[in-house]
């Protein structure tokens, strides 16, 4: 009879089936606490400011800023800008994906 509770089935025992849920449950916390870590809104370690723009160029554009624990956003009209003003410089995307302005020399 002893030997025979040695070799019962690992798949009657319901304690396997909440150790299960615990590992699930782990790794869950974990892919949100990662999420929130790469979020540079929402991570309380980002010490500099940050600004994200959704939907570049398009009617529904928003314009989210964070400086320091203050943020702000800004959402699109959709409509066009106009004034009146005077070209003060040309910008240059460079193959890095950095941008280089270079202001106009001479005055009219």
């Amino acid at each position: 009879m002893a030997l025979r509770l040695l070799h019962e089935p690992e798949s009657d025992d319901p304690i396997l089936s909440v150790v299960n849920l615990i590992d699930i449950f782990l790794v869950v916390i974990a892919a949100l606490l990662i999420t929130v870590a790469q979020n540079p809104l929402l991570s309380p370690f980002a010490q500099r400011d940050v600004t994200v723009i959704t939907d570049p160029g398009k009617p529904n554009m928003e314009i989210v800023v964070k400086k320091g624990e203050k943020i702000e956003r800004y959402k699109s009209s959709g409509a066009i800008g106009s004034g009146d003003g005077e070209k003060a410089g040309v910008a240059y995307r460079m193959k890095d994906g950095s941008i280089v302005y270079v202001p106009e020399s001479g005055t009219n």
